[in-house]
C-alpha cells in the first residue's frame, strides 16, 4: 500500500518543516545542555504527538467536545509559552567553563526526565498542535473509509508520519550539537534571548488571536 505511506510522509514533512516554538526549543535545549538533553526533549515531544494521534483516533467524539473549549486551551497554551519565553529571556543564567571550553548551564538539570517533561508539555499545551492532529486525523479517517482495510491504512499513515518527524527532530538535535563547540558565551546568551523572544511572540500571537 504505497498511497498511505506517501500520505504519511507528506504529513510528516509538513509537520517537521512547520515553524513553531518547539523547533526553537529543541535547538536551544540541545545547545544549552547537550545532545542528550535535546534527545530527551524530542522524545517528550514525540510522546505528545503519539498521544494526540491515539486520542484523536480512539476518542473522536471527545476531541469534538474539546474543540468547544479551544479558547480556554489556547489561553492556557499561550500563558505557558509566554512564561517559558520569559524564563529563557530573563532568568536563565549561563557561563562558559574554562576547563574544556564547553558550554554548560550555571545550574544544569540533573534529571533528564525534566527535559522529557518540558518537551511533552510544550507540545501538548500548543493548541495549534492539537488542532493539527485532530484535523488531519479526521481527514485520514475519511480517506481510510474508502479503503478495504481502514485500520491498516491509518496505521501506515500515522506511523510513517510520526517516525519521520521524530527522525527530523533528532537530526535538529545532532546539527545543534555539532555547532555547540563553536558557540561563545556571548552568542549563547543572544541565542537564549532570541529564542525567548520568539517563543514569547508565539504566545502573544496565540493570546491575541484567541
Amino acid at each position: 500500500m504505497l498511497e498511505p505511506f506517501i500520505k504519511g510522509l507528506f504529513l510528516g514533512v509538513i509537520l517537521s518543516l512547520s515553524v513553531g516554538p518547539v523547533i526553537f526549543a529543541i535547538i536551544k535545549q540541545s545547545i544549552n545542555y547537550g545532545h542528550l538533553a535535546g534527545i530527551f526533549f524530542v522524545l517528550g515531544v514525540s510522546l505528545s504527538d503519539i498521544s494526540f494521534v491515539l486520542l484523536a483516533n480512539i476518542f473522536a467524539d471527545l476531541f469534538n467536545k474539546l474543540l468547544t473549549y479551544k479558547k480556554l486551551i489556547a489561553l492556557v497554551g499561550s500563558i505557558f509559552l509566554i512564561g517559558y519565553g520569559l524564563f529563557s529571556l530573563f532568568l536563565k543564567k549561563i557561563h562558559l567553563e574554562n576547563t574544556n571550553g564547553e558550554l554548560t548551564q550555571a545550574q544544569p538539570l540533573k534529571n533528564n526526565f525534566k527535559y522529557f517533561i518540558n518537551g511533552f508539555l510544550m507540545n501538548t499545551l500548543n493548541p495549534s498542535v492539537f488542532i493539527f492532529w485532530f484535523a488531519w486525523t479526521a481527514t485520514i479517517a475519511n480517506l481510510a473509509d474508502d479503503s478495504k482495510n481502514a485500520l491498516h491504512y491509518k496505521i501506515i499513515v500515522f506511523t510513517t508520519c510520526l517516525v519521520f518527524v521524530l527522525l527530523s527532530d533528532l537530526l535538529k538535535v545532532f546539527l545543534s550539537h555539532k555547532i555547540r563547540s563553536k558557540i561563545t558565551h556571548k552568542s549563547l546568551l543572544w541565542l537564549n534571548r532570541i529564542a525567548g523572544i520568539i517563543i514569547i511572540g508565539f504566545g502573544i500571537f496565540l493570546l491575541v488571536s484567541t
